[in-house]
């Protein structure tokens, strides 16, 4: 490495501690002189020691680096209990960033540049959101933190362990693939819920729609249905509210088939997203056009989307819709495969777009692929209806019924003139 190569890189290694001393010396700019045990100057001292000693080369870097942090740590430690004697206020924080610094400064010399400053980023964004975060835990509840958990153990724990290759006859059932596409559904649903939780769990059908839709359509529609039979003014937000979340549906399913299978998605964008557009101008249309009571405003109350018992009956529904659509593909084609896509659709159209997605181009023409999973949406659609009437008001199945039929019928045209 070059002269001018070090002094930049060392450069780097200032530069990092000041970044990180900058946000620490922001948060104690009220203390007095004296009364901060690490700020600007310190860090980006620490930061600029780090990349020197890291600088001077492989025989003695090893054993310099560690005298060095351990030098910086007691330092820091010392100057740390002083200022705590005096404020009555002990933390941590500020002596593992002054080792970050240090750290990573060093890091900036001897490794890779581009990894060091990104990692200084996210350390300061991590020290600088201090109270956003404690107020984040202080509001966490018991069930958030368990379906976190849930997630991460599906995730890091679980997923990694499990076999990537299939265990049956007919070369269907691959353990690690079906978690992984439990994970990622479960992924989406969780990701419904904190945005709603984040922007207000009741902050309006609006919203609720759009996280239903992320989570369960269906079940967003049963919700919508028995709200308006109890509360018939709100009939035409309801019916709006459902036909959003019946178009996050679709847009969720392009999704899904766009991580599996891209070209299968692209045959399937014009349909579902023909679909998806007239849904939401029809159901933007009965939500700007039926205004609510002040005292009707409240959304109906989410629930945590992601438990062990919902990820591993997905998981089987997904293992049992990916054997039988295989089975039926070698027997009887892909009529076999639209018989499966009628019947699972009714229930849930995930299941079927995951299996499909991976036989579509290969054991499956895309053609084919594409049909059986717009076949599951109109029978979920027409399910949509049913609830939608048998739980709702003739209205409220009224107006879902029209917007739906309309958004599944121009969605067949757009299919058959693409064939």
């Amino acid at each position: 490495m070059s002269n001018v190569q070090i002094l930049g890189r060392l450069a780097v290694s200032l530069a990092i501690g000041l970044l990180i001393g900058l946000e620490r010396g922001w948060q104690q700019r009220t203390a007095a002189e004296g009364e901060r045990a690490a700020g600007l100057r310190t860090l980006g001292l620490a930061g600029l020691l780090g990349g020197v000693l890291a600088a001077v080369g492989p025989e003695a870097d090893r054993i310099l680096l560690a005298t060095g942090l351990a030098s910086v740590a007691l330092v820091l430690a010392a100057f740390q209990y002083v200022e705590a004697q005096s404020t009555r206020n002990s933390s941590a924080t500020g002596v593992v960033a002054g080792l970050l610094a240090f750290a990573l400064g060093a890091y900036a010399v001897a490794g890779d540049v581009t990894v060091a400053v990104a990692a200084a980023v996210a350390t300061t964004v991590v020290l600088a959101f201090k109270h956003p975060l404690h107020a984040w835990v202080r509001g966490l509840t018991w069930p958030e933190l368990r379906a976190a958990l849930i997630l991460l153990i599906m995730t890091a724990l679980v997923l990694p362990f499990l076999p990537d290759r299939t265990l049956d006859p007919w070369a269907a059932l691959n353990p690690r693939r079906i978690w992984l596409l439990a994970v990622l559904i479960a992924s989406l649903s969780f990701v419904g819920y904190w945005a709603i939780r984040a922007l207000g769990n009741r902050a309006g059908l609006l919203l609720s729609a759009v996280a239903g839709g992320l989570a369960s359509s269906t079940a967003t529609t049963l919700s919508f249905a028995r709200l308006a039979r109890s509360h018939r003014p709100m009939c035409g937000w309801l019916a709006g509210g459902t036909l959003i979340a019946s178009a996050l549906m679709s847009a969720r399913v392009l999704v899904m088939a766009a991580v599996i299978n891209r070209p299968f998605a692209l045959s399937l964008a014009w349909p579902l997203g023909v679909f998806c557009a007239v849904s939401v101008l029809a159901g933007g249309l009965l939500l700007s056009r039926s205004p609510l009571e002040a005292d009707e405003r409240r959304a109906p109350a989410l629930t945590n989307p992601v438990e062990v018992g919902t990820a591993l009956k997905f998981a089987l529904l997904i293992a049992a819709i990916m054997l039988l659509a295989k089975i039926l593909v070698r027997s009887a084609g892909a009529m076999g495969v639209y018989g499966l896509a009628g019947l699972s659709g009714l229930a849930d159209v995930d299941a079927l777009t995951l299996s499909v997605a991976g036989m579509a181009g290969r054991e499956l023409p895309l053609a084919n692929a594409s049909l059986a999973v717009l076949i599951a949406v109109g029978a979920n659609t027409l399910t949509k209806v049913v609830i939608a009437g048998a739980a709702g008001t003739v209205r409220h199945a009224l107006l879902v019924g029209a917007a739906s039929v309309a958004a599944a019928a121009i969605a067949g045209v757009v299919y058959w003139a693409m064939i």
